[in-house]
């Protein structure tokens, strides 16, 4: 294994060349520069054989760093990755391509934190100093791509993800092999990306495309995304105990036949929409996706879901809370035999609607805010006491969300 040895020396803000040697006795040469607070580690280049990022460096991703086939990327508990500011094609992203593998296991006491070279924090910390939850954009986002099957018109087995220019092959994503394996990933906090490659095609908090069922992911975290917090491209990865705050677009979007499970999560003030479902694109249509055990706080959101006609979720136990007077009622809900809606509670605590600090007294109506889903009728249920939701103990800690006092 490739070991970098620091040095401990080195003049504030200045560029050196370490040359060291591995256990095997072949040398490997590193760009190192000293970063707020520590050293830090400057990549610049795709990772094409086993590496360990260790937590008492800073890595600065320099570009759109990308953890290529037959390579395994190890990101030790604790440590901080920062991206680089960037638009279009060079945005910066950390992107595990088919046949890579990332192993990021951070805990509760010392989660992975990946964020913006503007972010402040250093070695040992968790909040930032100086970036607030609403601040988005600074950089790209996590994209992992694996070989499970997908649902994509003109039947393709596999196709470019959206954030990564299509002339990077890196970018490709889907197959055959829904048990496909790209790794751990657990206690991770993705924080201000989303920057922009083109119109309307942005980088996700957490992109999953055709990721397989052989991969781990708990414990997630997406803080202020300027797009989707956590999107799937078809594939069977299963996530549980995800958190997104303060996106722009969707908190919760899934496509392309999707056929996992998000277990346990929550979802704060989403810039849109708290869900959009959607369903295949192609002929290949999955065993389609289960939701469940959910809390969202809707906040400025525009409305709470959206599905179309062929959406293939299985939704349930979700609780919606937190109107407030800039909440939107915007919602489309679509009945098809593929979707299906149950033990879906929202919040009629009274709550002060016009903003006028005056005692609150007015109850939110489901009828204002879920209209088509009270239509359809028994499918959402009027509470003021929660019986449904996500266990919000499991964030505690260990989130920004949590360390700032969003819920």
């Amino acid at each position: 294994m490739k070991k970098l040895f620091a040095i401990a020396t080195l003049i504030a803000g200045s560029l050196v060349m370490v040359s060291c040697g591995d256990d095997e006795g072949e040398t490997i040469t590193e760009v190192i520069n000293e970063l707020e607070g520590g050293l830090g580690v400057l990549v610049e280049a795709n990772i094409t054989s086993n590496t360990t990022w260790s937590a008492d460096s800073i890595y600065v991703l320099a570009d759109r760093i990308a953890v290529e086939s037959g390579a395994t990327l190890t990101i030790e508990a604790g440590t901080i990755i920062k991206g680089q500011a960037g638009t279009g094609a060079n945005a910066t992203a950390l992107v595990v391509a088919q046949g890579g593998t990332l192993n990021a296991q951070g805990t509760a006491s010392a989660p992975i934190i990946f964020t913006s070279v503007a972010d402040e924090i250093t070695v040992g910390q968790i909040d930032s100093p100086n970036l607030s939850t609403d601040v988005d954009g600074l950089w790209g986002g996590l994209i992992i791509l694996g070989n499970a099957k997908i649902s994509v018109e003109g039947d393709a087995s596999s196709t470019n993800i959206e954030g990564i220019p299509s002339t990077d092959s890196n970018g490709l994503y889907g197959g055959s092999d829904d048990s496909d394996n790209s790794g751990t990933i657990t206690y991770v906090s993705v924080r201000h990306g989303g920057a922009n490659i083109g119109e309307g095609n942005e980088i996700n908090g957490i992109t999953f495309g055709g990721v397989g069922s052989g991969t781990t992911v708990h414990h997630v975290e997406v803080i202020a995304n300027q797009d989707d917090g956590i999107e799937w491209f078809g594939g069977t990865v299963s996530v549980s105990h995800a958190l997104v705050l303060n996106n722009g677009d969707d908190a919760i979007d899934t496509d392309q036949a999707w056929a996992g499970t998000l277990d346990n999560f929550v979802i704060i003030n989403p810039g849109d929409k708290g869900f959009e479902l959607d369903g295949p694109e192609g002929t290949y249509e999955g065993a389609g996706h289960t939701i469940t055990n959910g809390t969202v706080y809707m906040g400025g959101c525009a409305g709470g879901y959206d599905d179309d006609s062929g959406t293939d979720a299985i939704v349930s136990n979700i609780y919606f809370t937190g109107v407030t007077d800039g909440t939107g009622t915007s919602n489309d809900y679509n009945v098809n035999g593929n979707f299906v809606a149950t033990n879906i509670e929202f919040d009629v605590t009274p709550v002060d609607l016009d903003d006028d600090g005056d005692t609150p007294d007015v109850a939110p109506l489901a009828a204002d805010y879920f209209a088509d889903m009270v239509a359809a009728g028994g499918v959402i249920t009027e509470v003021t006491t929660a019986t449904v939701g996500a266990d919000e103990t499991e964030f505690s800690s260990w989130t920004m969300a949590s360390l700032r006092g969003e819920f």
